[in-house]
């Protein structure tokens, strides 16, 4: 088991961890969770021994192997699959000394040990692993050096995947995969049959991947059993226990300083008075944890387009004149929210250039509404980003003529305060640099806005603000992410691209992950690429505007309702020369209840026909 006995380690005299503990046994799968900057990734460098603790132990089993993913792989020669097999040391070790070993004794140690870890099976199963996360046979045998930065990050995990060491720790192993990769990899650590210890944001994959939260607060560290949802709602009880132990205290402190400061100085009181002020002075203050600051995203609001304001007819997308997509009938209104869903390669990032503009269709009418502005994030943008600079300075350039008042409030809308906004780029973290291309994505108050994993380097405050802030946004949204609880809770239209098309996918998201883990077989897919027949926009229209009509009726109601509660609640009205009044009164309630009840009915009725035609 890994044992961290009373640790304190402090960075240019800023404590991270005092006096904490936490044991977690073999084979445990472990969510590690804190927020941005309270020593997670330092936690894992003292794990590996690469800082020296101030005090404290951390014991890890005799002979275990530590692994993790500190640096994408190097631009070699290598093949993809060769890079992956040369991971595990120990299996090249082997093979090699088998290949000029000459005592039998040593002879046979080799070959049992080599059976022992399965060394035959390994270009499998290292195989295996590459293609779940989305490299196809073809690119495993290409060089390493054909393949960008995100990409050799995706084999540096499958290095430390194939290699499966004793105790595995992985630091945001989903920024560098798209959805399909993220979900392959959930299944394989719930499969892991070692133990793991994993920094995420993800919330599906902290629940499914995991059975236990490790979180470090206060620089303290408390296991928690079950995945974070259990864990959310453990803490927000403990959280409220100690609020309310913490207010029955001051009440508690209030009253024995109360009696001191009356009787102190009376002689016959001066004891007792003494007593409790000794008692005042034993007394353990209760400290609430602090409170996290709360993450907000502001978007600006656009006015309203006439629909549609994206069509498509006949389209098709691709580079140099080969089409990655074709035959694309789409339409995109301005209350639209959009996922995209399909396999790495299959024109996911082709699609949302074309709708941004930044390829031309190569065949076919790309039609936009003559106001429409798009917003486009994509990570390729926060990598853009001048690193001297400071956020401040990147505004100036958008919007010269703004006094820097208004620019600074543009970035605390954004999460970005006064110390941010003067810091040079290069010197902001990862959620930092990404609220920042996500403001300037945002800043022309687009129509449309297309987001291409929005997530990377979100913490878990950041990523909730988030779909608050998609949820209240007046203008449409394309979302590609991994983050399925982002998409559950944003997107109400699914988009599958796949084999050159771009279809409406029927089911739920629930359904694409089951059917993702289940290995894509074939007759699923044709149930799912079912051409989808969409009722037209003025049927559509029509049955909004019977929900809206729908919704308002329930509000009033509720609204009559409670007024007619309030004046049945005041007791002068049940005065015997009042009767006929209440009863009067309770007549009514009873008649707006009944019809509160009918009104609510239709609102469902409205909903679900609503719900079946989008």
């Amino acid at each position: 088991m890994l044992r961290l006995s009373e640790i304190t380690f402090s960075i240019e005299g800023r404590p991270l961890f005092e006096n904490a503990s936490a044991i977690i046994p073999d084979g445990h799968k472990v969510g590690l969770v804190g927020r941005n900057g309270a020593g997670k990734t330092t936690l894992f460098r003292l794990i590996r021994g690469e800082l020296t603790l101030e005090s404290g132990v951390i014991e890890v089993p005799r002979r275990a192997r530590i692994g993790g993913v500190a640096q994408e792989v190097a631009a070699s020669e290598s093949s993809l699959l060769e890079t992956v097999l040369a991971a595990d040391t120990e299996r090249s070790a082997l093979l090699q000394e088998a290949r000029t070993a000459t005592d039998p004794a040593r002879i046979a140690e080799v070959q049992t040990r080599l059976a022992d870890i399965d060394a035959w099976s390994a270009e499998a199963r290292a195989s295996s692993i590459l293609r779940g996360l989305g490299f196809t046979a073809e690119e495993q045998a290409m060089p390493c050096r054909a393949f960008s930065g995100g990409w050799r990050m995706r084999v540096a995990l499958a290095g430390v995947l194939f290699a499966r060491p004793d105790l595995l720790l992985l630091d945001e192993p989903t920024n560098y995969l798209d959805l399909e990769g993220a979900l392959w990899l959930e299944g394989y650590l719930a499969r892991y049959p070692y133990t793991v210890i994993l920094i995420s944001h993800d919330r599906g994959l902290l629940n499914r991947a995991v059975g236990h939260i490790l979180h470090l607060e206060d620089r303290r560290l408390a296991l928690y059993t079950g995945g974070y949802d259990g864990f959310a709602r453990a803490r927000a009880e403990a959280r409220a226990i100690q609020a309310a132990e913490a207010k029955k205290q001051d009440a508690r402190r209030a009253h024995l300083q109360s009696f001191v400061d009356r009787f102190r100085y009376k002689a016959t009181k001066a004891k007792q008075a003494q007593a409790r002020l000794k008692m005042l002075e034993k007394m353990t203050p209760i400290i609430l944890p602090e409170e996290a600051a709360r993450t907000v995203f502001t978007f600006p609001v656009p006015e309203t387009l006439s629909p549609p304001i994206i069509a498509i007819e006949g389209g098709a997308a691709g580079y140099d004149g080969t089409p990655v997509l074709a035959r694309l009938n789409l339409r995109i209104d301005q209350d639209d929210r959009i996922a995209l869903l399909g396999r790495n390669g299959e024109g996911k990032s082709t699609l949302s250039k074309l709708l941004a503009g930044e390829i031309d269709a190569l065949e076919g009418r790309v039609t936009r509404a003559s106001r429409l502005r798009i917003g486009y994030f994509a990570q390729h943008q926060v990598e853009a980003l001048h690193l001297d600079e400071t956020p401040l300075d990147h505004l100036r350039r958008e919007r010269p003529e703004e006094p820097p008042a208004k620019l600074r409030a543009r970035l605390a809308g954004f999460g970005l305060g006064a110390d941010q906004a003067e810091t040079e780029v290069a010197r902001l973290s990862g959620g930092q640099k990404a609220r920042l291309s996500l403001l300037l994505a945002t800043l022309e108050a687009p129509h449309l806005l297309i987001l291409d994993e929005p997530t990377n380097h979100l913490d878990i405050e950041s990523r909730e603000a988030l779909v608050e802030a998609l949820t209240a946004y007046t203008g449409a949204v394309v979302l590609v992410s991994h983050d399925m609880h982002l998409l559950s809770l944003v997107a109400d239209r699914l988009w599958l691209v796949r084999d050159g098309r771009v279809v409406p996918y029927a089911d739920d998201l629930e359904s694409y992950r089951k059917l993702l883990l289940a290995g894509d077989k074939p007759e699923k897919a044709e149930k799912v690429e079912k051409p989808f027949k969409r009722p037209d926009r003025d049927t559509i229209l029509a049955l909004r505007g019977e929900l809206r009509k729908c919704e308002a009726r329930v509000e009033k109601l509720q609204e009559m309702r409670d007024k007619l509660s309030g004046k049945l609640a005041a007791p002068d009205l049940y005065d015997p020369a009042r009767l006929d009044e209440a009863q009067r009164w309770q007549q009514k309630f009873a008649e707006v209840t009944e019809a509160l009840a009918r009104a609510e009915a239709l609102w469902m009725d409205a909903l679900e026909k609503l719900e079946a035609a989008e």
